[in-house]
């Protein structure tokens, strides 16, 4: 998996990826203990508007960027969505009032929303090998997984010696490293942007050749399975091991081991299997994972089961996730040409996070009024019939198969 690196280009990218990375996972810890200093016991409230401004953002920002900024040189956006993610940054430890929080945090997501799609539809460029693509896509997943680990541990030893005002500052380095990496990189060129359609109808590009392709249907389907699951672990997890901190950790652990054990093993299973057998397997795994966790009724002294079937159900739950996550953008170039390329990455990123527009609801708010069993058991009925929906639309013998045995276009 980690030769890709030997490529000067894609080890740059994949060295800025990771230095943002680790700046945003400081950033989380500490707009968490911000909002609590503003806060104190809504300090959750504030997280949760926080959390879906985000969403909002990459649903709404995404597609227009890709549009509107078409023609911009990527070194200059990537870069100008870096700067501006420092600069909010900075602003961050400055606020008073929970609006502030609200308004960076909108900038900030707008930021990433430019960075990220552009970013992942560039990587084909510069990796075309089918095999070291997959490998680059696993190298990928894998960082994720390790930034969700290990940034709440480095947060942590660093609060030891000073206070959380000053993690903000190790934010601005991520996202200045990032910069001068892509700033030193050089990048291939885009396709020439074809202006000659409505503004509307370029912005809705992406969205229309998703929905125009019955592999790319699927995959819109599956957003929604992942969405189901994750939604689950992120909101409820807390709930499950009765506020306890280290149980949070130790969860949230099993559910990323679980993904970085797939993105470990990715790279070798689509030669073998093909990407339909191997993504619709994580389709049918989330819903039995989802519906396993409806054992686990929680009461007032926490949940009834043993740790051990807790940890087996959020790994599988993570391996579930990573196995749809991570050959995801093998469909999306696959079935894409470079012209739109851009447009459907963009596309799969807002639709893609528009599915916890309604998920992270599902999860916490039925959880609260009507039980951890009714919130399980809706989001299972949801995955189930999201899987269903992705089943019937990927065809067995699809035109990505068709493109992968006849050669890339």
């Amino acid at each position: 998996m980690f030769r890709v690196l030997r490529d000067r280009t894609f080890g740059r990218l994949f060295a800025a990826q990771l230095v943002a990375l680790v700046g945003t996972g400081l950033l989380t810890v500490a707009l968490g203990l911000l909002a609590y200093d503003l806060a104190g016991a809504d300090a959750g409230a504030v997280l949760g508007t926080a959390l879906a401004i985000k969403m909002i953002a990459y649903v709404a920002v995404a597609p227009v960027i890709s549009v509107v900024a078409d023609r911009l040189p990527r070194t200059v956006l990537l870069v100008g969505a870096d700067a501006i993610r420092a600069g909010v940054a900075l602003l961050l430890p400055l606020v008073d009032q929970t609006w502030q929080i609200y308004l960076l945090v909108f900038v900030l997501q707008a930021a990433s929303a430019t960075f990220t799609p552009a970013f992942q539809s560039m990587i084909p460029q510069v990796l075309p090998d089918e095999a070291d693509y997959t490998r680059a896509l696993s190298l990928s997943r894998l960082a994720y997984d390790l930034e969700s680990l290990l940034s709440p541990v480095l947060a942590a030893t660093l609060l030891t010696l000073m206070t959380y005002n000053y993690l903000f500052l190790g934010t601005v380095a991520g996202f200045v490293g990032s910069a001068l990496l892509v700033t030193t990189t050089s990048l291939p060129r885009g396709a020439v942007a074809d202006r000659s359609a409505p503004l509307l109808q370029r912005i809705t590009l992406g969205a229309r050749v998703m929905a125009g392709r019955p592999v790319l249907r699927a995959l819109l389907a599956m957003n929604m399975v992942v969405a189901a699951a994750t939604a689950l672990v992120v909101v409820d997890t807390v709930v499950y091991v009765h506020g306890s901190s280290t149980g949070v950790a130790v969860a949230l652990g099993c559910f990323g081991g679980g993904s970085m054990v797939v993105a470990l093993m990715l790279p070798r299973l689509p030669a073998a299997f093909g990407e339909r057998r191997i993504m619709l397997t994580g389709a049918a795994l989330l819903p039995a994972g989802l519906a396993a966790t409806t054992l686990m009724v929680v009461t007032d002294s926490g949940p009834t089961v043993q740790w051990p079937l807790l940890a087996v159900i959020w790994s599988a739950l993570g391996a579930g996730t990573s196995i749809i996550n991570t050959p995801s953008a093998r469909l999306l170039r696959d079935e894409s040409n470079e012209r739109d390329r851009a447009a459907v990455f963009s596309a799969q990123f807002s639709l893609f996070h528009a599915c916890f527009l309604f998920t992270y609801p599902l999860a916490g708010w039925v959880g609260a009024q009507l039980g951890q069993v009714v919130a399980a058991a809706a989001s299972t009925a949801l995955a189930t019939l999201a899987a269903l929906l992705a089943a019937r639309a990927w065809p067995a013998r699809s035109a990505h198969v068709a493109m992968a045995v006849a050669g890339r276009r």
